[in-house]
């Protein structure tokens, strides 16, 4: 929807050195007050720009820099909205952000014991028979990959699963924080994979540990897929850090 009638009140005047970050700024405040919604429509760059009395150059750069990290979007020919949906896209530049600053591996490690522990929890809670269905299809899928000595598909699979764990715990926020290191989190679970299986037997453990997430989901018993997903991680610490 168009936000007419009364814009020029919602809008207060700014005086910055950095005039695009509080362009930036006043929106996101609109946004966390309830003032924008989703799917909102913004006023055009020329009506910003008068009632925020800055430039129109101030005015794109914040425009298009909240286009980048995801939070609007341009619809040609109609304008700048606010989007309607952040799935898989909320904040994705941070991907890039802790590439640049070369996160430690065991950084990595620490978040994915953090979220995935807890996605595995809710999930336990809130995981439906299809989604129940679903994983064990993939663990099957694994299960055959891993004994088929086919690592790509096996590392595919392996990233779907968890993945799908996340998803199944219904919780939009650790959903997309997984999301937004999804690049590194790809990667490391590659590289984790190929340190772990220098030892042969870790072949049968990596299996054993995703059927015991999977047979904990299915049962629904947060606390049993709580300590799969630690276990899990755990051998990532003992034979993947360990050895770096």
């Amino acid at each position: 929807m168009f936000l007419g009638g009364g814009m020029e009140k919602m809008f207060s005047p700014i005086k910055s050195t950095k005039v695009y970050e509080q362009v930036i700024d006043q929106i996101q405040m609109m946004i966390a007050n309830g003032e924008l919604k989703r799917g909102d429509k913004l006023p055009s760059e020329r009506q910003l720009a008068e009632q925020l009395q800055v430039s129109r150059t101030s005015v794109r750069e914040a425009l298009r820099a909240l286009q980048i990290i995801g939070l609007i979007e341009v619809k040609q020919g109609d304008g700048n909205f606010i989007k309607e949906s952040f799935d898989f896209c909320l904040l994705q530049p941070l991907s890039v952000m802790f590439m640049l600053q070369q996160t430690k591996p065991a950084d990595i490690v620490e978040l994915r014991k953090v979220i995935e522990v807890e996605t595995a929890t809710l999930a336990a809670q809130r995981i439906t028979d299809e989604e129940i269905l679903e994983l064990k299809v993939l663990v099957e899928q694994l299960k055959e990959y891993s004994l088929n000595d086919d690592e790509k598909n096996s590392v595919k699979v392996d990233k779907e699963l968890h993945y799908k764990i996340a998803q199944f715990s219904k919780n939009f926020l650790l959903l997309n924080i997984l999301n937004v290191i999804s690049v590194l989190m790809d990667t490391f679970i590659e590289d984790a994979r190929g340190m772990i299986l220098t030892n042969n037997e870790n072949k049968d453990v990596l299996i054993m540990q995703h059927e015991n997430i999977y047979k904990a989901l299915a049962r629904r018993n947060p606390e049993a897929a709580a300590n799969a997903m630690r276990d899990h991680i755990e051998l990532i610490i003992k034979d993947y850090l360990n050895k770096l």
